[in-house]
């Protein structure tokens, strides 16, 4: 089956690519523009900065120590897509791979002598992601006999001892090819790099073990902390390991890990991290909008772990947090065109970045970049869009359950429909039988949709006028599953509540107080300010309902909001002496009663589509007028 996640059980089944088609659509078009642009404008960088040429030894290599993981996840997005550029590629990799399987341009002769810093294993683990990938798309080439010759190396050299990396990867890259292959010394090899982490295994750094979740063992955390893609990979691992070893005690660790994390150290766009300066997440309810790293890259690896969660449990809420960090954080991460993209997501940018068009230095920033000098969010992309049907429903004993709306053909065993729906711009949602079938089909209703309504349309009633057209019932976020059988044209029409909703954050995040933020949908809003539009660094909002109107750009489908706003006005600080300036040279003082500014209209668009016209402020978190006493 053509999936990146296949374990041999769990409480629902994944279908792979080849049981789920996506039509034109929110994320149909998005895949299109990722397999005809996206994955060739990667291809292209990497050939140009370098990356591709250190296979072929050229000198002097180019680009970070773990440069060659980026051209491995090129390569499973290739795998997915079927792109025709792959077989050359693999080629070019098989070329530097030594006779005992190993295979790294940065560190050949001077092996495993950095596994804090060194990034081995982890590119060893994008490596055999990508095979894993071509095995179950195309069957056995070049390219997998690469990957296996390099999973049993790392098995010879690292079965015994204490050794791990600094990076994890390579623990869910194993037992996927473990999965795909049968061989249990990838399984077992997993295990033990699970196992000895937290013991310690690796070296204290001035960022603290905590870094490297190399503080305590994975069993005994509490909660997900230091680098946020380190934290998640080594939970997708974990959960894997779990999974296929029956260790119930392992994956309740993870499953509470994760608890905690949503409900303390999750921005509301799905993203998760809060400090720049070691990309890791920050205490309890340190969710700073400004200062919020959210790295791309660590909303695709939340998006990994929840989908594992999911499959194991069945539990809603990790299908919950995907839809809210794929439609915010990673249709955010790449641009309209796809050919630049974010990094880091922040909630708030201040000061417009300064236009270019050529490698980002830098990974901070409010405008999409087309490279960085650590791309790992480009390509990382590439291969979730690529793989992204996979994500989107699951089979159950009796029948299918949909996870996630957007246009498409569903098949799985006796069961065979059609999804056609507007989402997330419309919340009517159309699921259509297309063969007579038998079986139970299951959509999730999302958290936010308190007022949904399904109703079940047999073919023969579809033209029937009331009283005896279908019957409309109300149904309560969670799954709903429907009983067949089914004949063809019968339908399930699902209707979401797409009102725009404020949302105001949990006291207890000091940065946040005194701020809301408006929902629609699974869509975060946010404010943007590009050229002469109001400036966003002196407003505040008044929290009556918003009135939807239609996209500036002309975009169709696409919904944008407005809200009533005050701009410029006093702060509500009386006092303050001394200096000059807007604020009377001092910005504290007694409270006093907020002076009023000129009203306007203020626009907002889908936090992913923001950045999109050009250098801008932006902010998700807009300041409140205090009500009147």
């Amino acid at each position: 089956m053509a999936n990146p996640v296949l374990p041999s059980s769990g409480v629902l089944s994944p279908l792979g690519l080849d049981a789920v088609r996506l039509s034109p659509g929110f994320w149909g078009d998005r895949a299109a523009l990722n397999r005809e642009v996206t994955i060739d404008h990667c291809r292209e960088w990497e050939e140009r900065e370098g990356w591709i040429g250190n296979f072929r030894g050229e000198r002097p290599r180019r680009g970070r120590e773990f440069s060659d993981s980026e051209i491995y996840k090129l390569l499973e997005a290739m795998a997915w897509a079927g792109h025709p550029g792959l077989p050359a590629l693999a080629e070019t990799v098989a070329q530097a791979q030594e006779g005992d399987g190993y295979l790294n341009t940065r560190w050949s002769g001077s092996r495993y002598t950095d596994f804090e810093w060194g990034h081995e294993l982890y590119c060893y683990g994008h490596l055999i992601q990508a095979g894993v990938a071509r095995l179950r798309t195309h069957g056995q080439d070049l390219l997998t006999e690469v990957v296996v010759k390099a999973a049993d190396h790392v098995c010879r050299r690292f079965m015994n001892g204490t050794e791990t990396c600094g990076h994890p990867v390579i623990e869910m890259a194993l037992v996927e090819l473990y999965r795909a292959t049968g061989t249990e010394r990838y399984l077992e090899m997993a295990r033990r790099f699970v196992e000895r982490r937290g013991l310690p295994a690796l070296a204290d750094i001035p960022f603290g073990r905590g870094y490297y979740q190399d503080d305590v063992p994975v069993r005994q955390a509490q909660v997900f902390r230091g680098h946020v893609v380190r934290a998640l990979y080594l939970a997708s691992g974990v959960v894997d390991v779990a999974v296929e070893t029956g260790d119930q005690e392992l994956l309740k660790a993870v499953e509470a890990q994760w608890e905690r994390t949503v409900a303390r150290r999750t921005h509301l766009t799905g993203g998760m991290g809060s400090r720049h300066a070691d990309e890791s997440y920050g205490e309890d309810y340190e969710l700073p909008p400004d200062r919020a790293y959210n790295e791309t890259c660590a909303s695709i690896a939340s998006v990994m772990l929840a989908h594992r969660l999911l499959l194991a449990t069945g539990d809603v809420r990790y299908a919950d947090l995907t839809e809210r960090t794929l439609y915010n954080m990673l249709a955010t991460g790449v641009a309209l065109d796809g050919r630049s993209f974010f990094y880091a997501n922040p909630l708030q940018v201040r000061v417009p970045a300064v236009p270019h068009d050529g490698v980002n230095h830098a990974a901070e920033g409010g405008l999409r970049s087309p490279w960085f000098d650590v791309s790992c969010c480009p390509n990382n992309i590439a291969r979730t869009l690529a793989s992204l049907p996979a994500y989107l429903a699951a089979g159950t004993g009796d029948g299918i359950v949909l996870h996630h709306f957007t246009p498409s053909e569903i098949r799985h065993g006796r069961l065979a429909v059609r999804v056609e729906t507007g989402y997330p711009w419309t919340g009517s949602v159309r699921v259509r039988v297309l063969e007579d079938g038998a079986g139970r089909i299951g959509l999730r209703v999302p958290a936010w949709a308190a007022d949904a309504t399904l109703a079940r349309v047999p073919v023969s009633a579809q033209d029937a006028p009331l009283p005896d057209g279908p019957v409309v019932r109300p149904v309560s976020p969670g799954y709903v599953h429907v009983e067949g059988p089914w004949r063809a044209g019968d339908e399930l029409r699902l209707e979401l509540p797409m009102r725009p909703r404020w949302t105001f954050p949990d006291r207890r995040i000091d940065a946040l107080r005194g701020s809301a933020a408006v929902e629609r949908g699974p869509l975060v809003y946010c404010a943007e300010s590009v050229a002469d539009e109001p400036p966003l660094g002196d407003l505040t909002v008044r929290t009556e309902p918003p009135v939807e109107r239609p996209a500036g750009d002309g975009a169709e489908g696409v919904v944008e909001l407005e809200v009533t706003a005050s701009i410029g006005g006093g702060s509500g600080v009386s006092g303050g002496s001394g200096g000059s300036g807007d604020g009377g040279g001092w910005p504290y003082g007694a409270a006093g009663a907020p002076e009023d500014g000129a009203d306007v209209r203020l626009r907002l668009v889908p936090y992913h589509r923001w950045g999109n016209r050009g250098p801008a402020t932006m902010r998700v978190w807009l300041p409140t007028i205090p009500p009147a006493k």
